[in-house]
């Protein structure tokens, strides 16, 4: 990657404002930008105490978030009681709270804050790679601050490539994508394919992959993770060996206490295994760092909507409210 690097790509997302982003039906996602680049300079301990009450009232929810959590932490641990996986959804859910309050700092701050409030554990892995001009990918798990590397790498010099699906919110898509790249790097659509983002990778650009959404089983394979199964993505290997990459696994945190944010880096994995090895491969990596920090990982969203018996476990498990699922009002 040379110093004078153009990041633009014609092949790339680059969404542009438009002026029918002042209609009104945009009028409610202005205002709520506009009400929250003040919220977030707010005190840290005004954002903790809020966020306290904020998570407190949607864990007793038994519908949405609070509910998709249940159903993952029941079929991830059930070998912890009701009362601990409860005390698990609050504590996700804090987590997810505070670290949006705080997002709007991204643009609000500068690559000095950020880089001051963001330790990077492993960064001489990643530096290395690059001195040796070796392609890299990132293997980067769903976490709350999921966001965060790609924009700090990218102010140290290390521009990401990522690929990344088009919200239907067109204002809240455009801000979020000029968040993202606000340092450089570039974002392809999903629906673009993906050689361009290989060929991103082969020209210098660390690669940002994203293993653990639930893409359905016709496009997935069911391995092993935490106690139970889920529909893994398999292509990581292949990815690797097209963009000719290493693949070092990376998990972003924000600290529940003091607001920072913490990244880890680890060696590069053994791939191409095999898909299904190589699908348990990431899940492994993800549970290593999700297993003494749970409330850092979206379990909001359905990671185990496909199963292999067909069932779709946030819908059968609702009638267990009326039965072993107690919440506590």
């Amino acid at each position: 990657m040379t110093d004078k690097r153009d990041d633009f790509d014609p092949k790339a997302y680059n969404p542009e404002f438009q002026w029918h982003f002042l209609a009104p039906k945009y009028w409610g996602t202005w205002l709520g930008v506009l009400a929250s680049l003040p919220f977030s300079l707010l005190p840290l301990s005004v954002h903790k105490w809020l966020a306290s009450v904020v998570s407190s009232r949607l864990a007793k929810s038994k519908k949405g978030p609070a509910h998709r959590a249940r159903v993952n932490f029941e079929l991830c641990f059930p070998e912890r009681s009701f009362a601990e996986r409860e005390a698990m959804i609050e504590k996700t859910l804090y987590t997810a709270t505070l670290f949006f309050f705080r997002f709007s700092l991204l643009s609000l701050r500068s690559a000095k804050w950020l880089q001051e409030n963001c330790t990077i554990r492993g960064k001489a892995i990643l530096e290395g790679h690059i001195e040796r001009g070796e392609n890299v990918i990132l293997m980067v798990p769903h976490s709350w601050g999921i966001d965060i590397p790609a924009v700090m790498l990218a102010s140290l010099g290390m521009p990401v490539s990522a690929m990344a699906k088009k919200q239907k919110n067109e204002v809240a898509d455009w801000l979020m994508h000029r968040q993202r790249v606000q340092y450089g790097g570039r974002v392809y659509e999903r629906s673009g394919g993906i050689k361009p983002f290989l060929k991103s990778i082969r020209d210098g650009y660390v690669g940002y992959y994203l293993p653990d959404q639930d893409h359905g089983p016709e496009h997935s394979v069911f391995v092993d993770f935490f106690a139970t199964r889920k529909a893994t993505l398999p292509g990581l290997g292949k990815i690797a060996k097209l963009s000719r990459s290493y693949v070092l696994p990376m998990f972003a945190s924000i600290n529940g206490d003091t607001g920072k944010y913490d990244i880890e880096i680890l060696p590069a994995f053994e791939l191409n295994q095999g898909e299904e090895a190589d699908a348990r491969t990431c899940n492994q990596a993800i549970e290593y760092f999700v297993q003494d920090k749970p409330e850092q990982y979206m379990w909001v969203l359905q990671l185990l909507r496909s199963q292999e018996d067909g069932n779709n476990y946030y819908n059968v498990f609702k009638p267990r409210y009326n039965t072993d699922w107690q919440i506590d009002k």
